[in-house]
C-alpha cells in the first residue's frame, strides 16, 4: 500500500470540499446553500481557492516521490 504524505491528504481533502459549494453555485443553486453564494463570483472565488489547495497539496507530493527516486 502506498503511504501519502499528510499534508496531501489533508490539503487535497481540504481542496475538494471546497470545490463542491463553488461548483453548486456556478451552476446556479447557490442559494439553496446559503444567500452568500447566490453571486457567481462566490462560486469562483471557491473554486480558485480548490485550485490553490490541491496545487499546495502537491507540492509535498512531489517531495515524496523525488525522495523516493533518489534512494532507489
Amino acid at each position: 500500500m502506498r503511504h501519502y504524505p499528510f499534508s496531501f491528504v489533508a490539503l487535497t481533502s481540504l481542496g475538494i470540499l471546497c470545490a463542491i459549494p463553488g461548483a453548486i453555485s456556478l451552476a446556479g443553486f447557490g442559494a439553496a446553500l446559503h444567500p452568500v453564494l447566490d453571486d457567481p463570483m462566490a462560486g469562483l472565488a471557491f473554486i480558485v481557492s480548490a485550485i490553490a489547495l490541491i496545487g499546495s497539496g502537491a507540492f509535498p507530493l512531489v517531495i515524496e516521490k523525488l525522495k523516493e527516486g533518489e534512494e532507489a
